[in-house]
Formats: C-alpha cells, sequence, structure tokens
C-alpha cells in the first residue's frame, strides 16, 4: 500500500488537512506481517507491470475487468501496461495479458486520496480456471472487526529493496470508518466516507501492495490505497471502499 515512513515533523503536517507530499503514492511496497500464500487461494489477484517490473496489484472483476488503484495509474500509457494472471509469481506463470483501457474515477484527487479507484479493460478475455478468478464486490461494508484478507507481492520488512517473486497475505479486522477517524487512531478527519480501514497489530498491506485485493467473506470489500508507515499501531491501512463504489464500477466495467 502506498505507506510510508512518516517522520514526526510531517505528522504535524498531516494535520492540516491534505496529504503532505512525502505521504504521496509510492510503487514500491510490502506485506507487514504476512504470510506466503498461492494464487489458488487468491484466484483474483493480478499483478499490474510496466517494463517487465510489478508496481500495483488488482483483482479480476470479469472475464476482461479488473479493479485496481487510480494513484497507481497516473501518467501510465495503457500501451505501456502488462497485466499477469493465475500465478503465485509476478515475475513468471500463469499469462500476461495487454490493456485495451482504463479509467480512474473522475473524482480522484491524489492529495487527499479520495476516490482511489480505477477500472482496467485487458485485451483479451480471461479463460477462468482454480487459479483465474472473478471475486463478487461488496453492496455493503463489512461489520467492525469482522476478518479480511489483503494479497499482494512486495519486500518483507522496511526498507527493503528487493521484492520477493512469491504472492504474500496478511489477515486483518475491519475497522469502523467512524472509529478509524476517532481519537483512537492518527488520522482524524482524513478518513472519508469514501474509505475503509482494516487493521491488525503489526500486520498490514505496504507500497507495491496498492490496487489489490482487501476481502472479507468472500467479496471484495476494499482496494489498497494509503496509510502512514507500515503496520504502524497508532494508522491502519486505508482502502477505497468497495461498497460505496458498486454502482460506479457495474458502469465503468460497461463504458470503458
Amino acid at each position: 500500500m502506498l505507506k510510508i515512513a512518516v517522520l514526526l515533523s510531517v505528522l504535524a503536517c498531516a494535520l492540516a488537512g491534505t496529504i503532505p507530499d512525502g505521504l504521496l503514492p509510492q510503487l514500491d511496497g510490502r506485506i507487514v506481517g504476512g504470510y506466503e500464500t498461492s494464487i489458488d487461494a487468491h484466484p483474483y489477484q493480478v499483478s499490474l507491470q510496466r517494463f517487465g517490473s510489478h508496481f500495483c496489484g488488482g483483482s479480476i472483476y470479469s472475464h476482461d475487468i479488473v479493479i485496481t488503484a487510480a494513484h497507481c495509474l497516473q501518467s501510465v500509457d495503457a500501451k505501456d501496461l502488462k497485466i499477469r494472471v493465475g500465478s503465485t509469481y509476478w515475475r513468471s506463470g500463469g499469462s500476461v495479458h495487454s490493456v485495451r483501457s482504463f479509467r480512474n474515477h473522475e473524482g480522484y484527487n491524489a492529495r487527499t486520496m479520495v476516490n482511489d479507484i480505477a477500472i482496467v479493460r485487458i485485451e483479451s478475455d480471461l479463460s477462468f480456471r482454480s487459479s483465474i478468478r472473478a471475486v463478487r464486490i461488496a453492496d455493503h461494508n463489512p461489520r467492525e472487526g469482522a476478518t479480511a484478507v489483503v494479497s499482494g507481492w512486495g519486500t518483507t520488512e522496511s526498507g527493503g529493496s528487493t521484492i520477493p517473486d512469491h504472492l504474500l497475505a496478511v489477515d486483518l479486522e475491519i475497522v469502523d470508518v467512524s472509529r478509524c477517524r476517532s481519537g483512537e487512531f492518527g488520522y482524524g478527519k482524513k478518513i472519508k466516507d469514501t474509505m475503509l480501514c482494516a487493521y491488525a497489530p503489526n500486520k498490514d498491506a505496504c507500497q507495491g501492495d496498492s490496487g489489490g485485493p482487501l476481502v472479507s467473506g468472500d467479496r471484495l470489500v476494499g482496494v489498497v490505497s494509503w496509510g502512514y508507515g507500515c503496520g504502524d499501531v497508532r494508522y491502519p491501512g486505508v482502502y477505497a471502499d468497495v461498497a460505496h463504489f458498486h454502482e460506479w464500477i457495474e458502469r465503468t466495467a460497461r463504458e470503458v
């Protein structure tokens, strides 16, 4: 997820109402406190790639549509994108597909991170099997404390520079929006109604997991978006709230 180590001086700036420049999206990342998993356990997971390198995750919505984060697709041309599906390893296996087009949410704001969601249309239809499946999207939010899992590829320690090939996952709990913006945590009013939070002590998604799936009850409930630090007890991971965007996803998937 776009989670970045935050200096105390930057935290002071964070109270001003927008995300400081130092907290804008970063495209290298990690799963914190997670475990190795397989694509068969998360067959909706995809790797977005540019020039042969993984930079963001995504979720299969249909035979030719992937859901990801809008911040992943800034200053990017569709012709430069590839999507690997059906593999536990982002470097190999499964199949790689070109991108026909994509659309970021019209209301996406890179400073406040509201509406951080995008739709990608793949050039050729996917053939579903045990390692390639669509995930249903949520039409309502899971309850406070519901279990959820986030998956992706990335380094496994803060400051790490090597991205492992193997898919990782971490188990979290849903944090209600009102609680996430309360004094229990450090975000305050930066948490908007279009966002969803998830948390577990010393566990988290991080930068390169951006755009990837947060799944609860076999439904896609969140898209990895942003946060302060990685696994910081004061700052849960923040996700685009899929239930909020349910109608937008359905409409845009038809139009893109």
